[in-house]
């Protein structure tokens, strides 16, 4: 059994490393926090890697200065959270085994020795939540916020589609255990910084719109303007998905080096994880990413064209939706 394995390689191991993905979003952060502090509480050795560094958003939660934006020793074990495919880990486990992965991405591609991934889960925070005591660790009140954390913000509040009645009673055990579900929701979802408000500005100003495909773009040089300092969107797809009716929004961020992330969001019942594997990516049917090389507009162009397409079929395949 895969629980029976995952506890007794976290029992045997001494110093246990915790790597998630580039630009960390909120379940990142949560599961790879929960998990360490949960680790630390068993009397194990800890490392908790973000390349990127960690949010202003979430240096409210306890344990959040002990990350590092690499490994400084090497571990027994190397544990990745929140990924689906190494390359994003952004290169932290380069030249180490991956011992356990632990996932909720559809697209994720089994690629540690041993592989925990439930697409159904409503994040990956929740799986780390309930299969914890299996493992042979306990959840100290700083995990359990750090999990609800994660929880609140991958289903952007209990909003998503893969919400369900289990998802719900998980965080009421969350909360029992400490979690103040109000005070997570209001720093993880709503509160932000003044530079992120500007930089939301610049995106909200090129909206457009194509029929129910919406669409608009962040530049390097918004983020200067602005101030904000961190490379993601600063959680605007969000706002974006909230557009009615919408069947696809597509954000576009320019990064460095000729790189543009691009975040997909989709009504429930469509599927847009596969367009996001074409580009390279990967995610959930309503919610996935990809990074293309490429300038902004040579990108824009080409992933435009190929939502279009996907579009197209799926309205072909239904006649009666519109």
């Amino acid at each position: 059994m895969l629980d029976e394995k995952i506890r007794n390689r976290i029992s045997e191991a001494k110093c246990i490393g915790i790597a998630t993905h580039i630009r960390p979003d909120g379940d990142a952060i949560g599961s790879s926090l929960g998990l360490g502090l949960c680790l630390l509480a068993a009397g194990k050795q800890v490392q908790m890697v973000l390349r990127d560094g960690l949010s202003h958003t979430f240096e409210f939660l306890e344990g959040s200065d002990l990350y590092q934006t690499s490994f400084t020793e090497e571990c027994d074990l190397y544990i990745a959270v929140d990924c689906s495919d190494l390359k994003r880990v952004g290169g932290v486990l380069d030249g180490k085994t991956v011992n356990i992965a632990i996932d909720h991405h559809i697209t994720n591609e089994n690629f540690a020795e041993i592989n925990y991934v439930c697409p159904d889960a409503v994040a990956t925070a929740a799986i780390l939540a309930e299969k914890a005591p299996a493992w042979g660790l306990t959840i100290p009140p700083a995990a359990a916020r750090a999990f609800l954390t994660g929880i609140l913000s991958d289903s952007i509040g209990f909003r998503t589609s893969n919400t369900t009645a289990h998802s719900l009673r998980l965080a009421a055990s969350l909360m029992d255990r400490g979690a103040n579900i109000t005070e997570l929701y209001n720093k993880a979802l709503l509160s932000r910084s003044f530079e992120a408000a500007q930089y939301w500005g610049f995106g909200l100003s090129r909206l457009q719109r194509e029929g129910t495909l919406i669409w608009s773009a962040l530049t390097l040089e918004d983020r200067k303007k602005s101030g904000y300092t961190l490379t993601d969107d600063a959680d605007l797809i969000n706002v974006l998905s909230s557009i009615d009716p919408m069947d696809v929004v597509v954000l576009f961020v320019e990064q460095k080096n000729n790189i543009v992330k691009i975040s997909w969001r989709a009504k429930a019942g469509l599927d847009i994880s596969k367009l996001a594997a074409s580009f390279g990516g990967g995610g959930h049917p309503a919610a996935s990413g990809a990074e293309i090389s490429g300038t902004l507009e040579e990108v824009q162009n080409l992933v435009l064209q190929a939502t279009r397409s996907y579009l197209s079929q799926i309205r072909e395949s239904n006649p009666g939706d519109k």
